[in-house]
């Protein structure tokens, strides 16, 4: 029972600092100001890994790098916590440990689309004049505008978004199921 308390506790402190990393990343792709309460949170938690970082990885046009090489360390070490949880030598499994700390960074950035979808689809019926609608509209916009060419509104209800979970749901199991295989054992 403590195992499974420290490996949920260890899941969501690192998802969820995984995914501020990635929407750090994410924030300077799609141009966001920083001076917006979102960029500005983000930027606060995430600070404290990614500036000394940016010291030695700069950033190249558009691309943040200091931030997802933050991810990719804050993945390395939750796959290697989990794995020493499991009661297994981290260290005898390291080549394979690296990828599946890539699979979990993939797995964070589908379940942040997931979680800022559901946060713009529900805002849009509660408060569509909230002052994150904006903000949520330029971070999902990249991935609901392609697929608003294929699904065609109905009735004024944009369908996209469901879309858009069926596709990341399936490849969250994609990437669970080679995390899995790799490690005999989920993460």
């Amino acid at each position: 029972m403590v195992g499974d308390i420290a490996r949920f506790l260890l899941n969501t402190v690192f998802t969820l600092f995984g995914a501020a990393l990635l929407l750090r990343a994410w924030l300077q792709v799609v141009r966001m100001p920083p001076y917006n309460p979102v960029s500005n949170a983000v930027l606060q938690v995430t600070n404290w890994i990614v500036l000394p970082l940016r010291r030695i990885i700069p950033s190249t046009r558009s691309i943040d790098w200091a931030s997802l090489v933050a991810a990719l360390i804050a993945a390395v070490i939750y796959v290697v916590a989990m794995v020493w949880l499991a009661g297994v030598d981290p260290l005898g499994l390291m080549p394979t440990l690296l990828i599946v700390a890539l699979l979990t960074m993939i797995k964070w950035a589908l379940n942040l689309i997931i979680w800022l979808t559901i946060l713009m689809a529900l805002l849009s019926w509660l408060n569509p004049r909230s002052p994150a609608m904006p903000i949520l509209y330029q971070l999902t916009a990249p991935f609901l505008n392609p697929l608003r060419r294929f699904v065609p509104q109905l009735g004024g209800i944009d369908l996209s978004p469901i879309l858009l979970f069926v596709i990341v749901q399936v490849l969250l199991m994609v990437v669970t199921r080679a995390a899995v295989s790799l490690t005999l054992f989920g993460i």
